[in-house]
């Protein structure tokens, strides 16, 4: 029987007018990790080389080559602290703390510069209204602990559940993975068809990689803790392109909608939080909009779909 305080500590409250000054200051701080990790390494189809990953006490940019000498950028959100290591042994470690973004900029690049890394990146942050660059800004600058700490452990257990869903998928799929410029959790499956050129437009974002990303036909969901249009966290599906008849769907659970303005199915993090089961729950959410997506684009599901997997067991062919 699941122990219910330790099920509410999985799927913590994160109400986002309670941290949304920390929620955008450390999305640009995430975006200035994330520009390191771009300006080094070499493009992957739809942008894979740029997101961060979850880890057991934050995420992380995984092993990053300046030539032949490795370093990894992890944010750490159990001590507070952004960690710098690199293939020859250096560490170094910058607390996270309420800070203007042009404090947290200078620190990371003068933690670089102290590892022999001299890296220039795109100053301007992406994706976001009215941006400043980094060096800069003065404006952003909460770190609420409990909050930030809040919000990892929602990613934590959506990377739990993404990737369980992931395996039900043979044919081509993302990994799971956060995107800084959205800042979002995603992972999207690829029916193995060429998209029409997406008409891009996305607010500072360059064209071309929106176009790039989107060169194939896809079903994707994820995570995002809130902003803009939705005032409060929610699970998202969509499909690009987007099939006829898709927003009319019939999908799971019942809190489950569609979003004009946004063109995607939107579920309430609170219906997941709160249900008995929010596995069981945000699974039925990520299956019946992809279904949507799959039967009104005729996706060869049959060649495409296997169970989800099960530690230990081989898929049996």
């Amino acid at each position: 029987m699941t122990d219910p305080s330790a099920e509410q500590q999985s799927w913590p409250e994160l109400p986002l007018e309670a941290w949304r000054d920390t929620c955008v200051t450390l999305q640009l701080w995430t975006q200035i990790v994330g520009k390191i990790r771009l300006s080094l390494t070499p493009w992957l189809n739809h942008s894979w080389q740029v997101p961060l990953y979850l880890t057991a006490r934050g995420m992380t940019t995984t092993p990053i080559y300046d030539g032949e000498r490795a370093l990894e950028i992890a944010f750490d959100f159990i001590d507070h602290a952004l960690r710098i290591d690199t293939s020859d042994g250096q560490q170094l470690k910058l607390p996270l703390r309420p800070q203007p973004v042009a404090e947290f900029f200078a620190a990371v690049m003068s933690a670089l510069a102290q590892a022999s890394l001299r890296i220039d990146i795109d100053e301007l942050p992406n994706e976001m209204p009215d941006p400043i660059r980094f060096r800069e800004d003065r404006v952003h600058a909460a770190y609420d602990a409990d909050y930030a700490q809040r919000f990892w452990r929602v990613l934590l257990q959506c990377d739990r559940v993404f990737k369980l869903f992931r395996t039900g998928f043979i044919g081509k799929a993302s990994p799971v993975h956060f995107f800084w410029g959205s800042f979002d959790l995603a992972v999207t499956r690829f029916s193995g068809r060429r998209a029409p050129l997406h008409p891009g437009g996305v607010p500072h974002l360059a064209d071309v990689v929106t176009r790039e990303a989107y060169s194939h036909e896809v079903s994707s969901a994820g995570f995002w803790p809130g902003g803009g249009a939705i005032d409060y966290p929610a699970f998202y599906s969509y499909a690009y392109p987007t099939p006829e008849g898709f927003g009319t769907s019939r999908v799971r659970p019942a809190a489950a909608f569609f979003s004009r303005d946004l063109g995607e199915f939107l579920l309430p993090y609170e219906a997941v939080r709160k249900a008995a089961d929010p596995t069981a729950v945000l699974l039925e959410f990520l299956q019946s909009t992809y279904e949507a997506a799959a039967n009104l684009a005729r996706w060869d599901r049959a060649s495409l779909e296997c169970p989800l997997g099960k530690p230990g067991v081989p898929r049996v062919l």
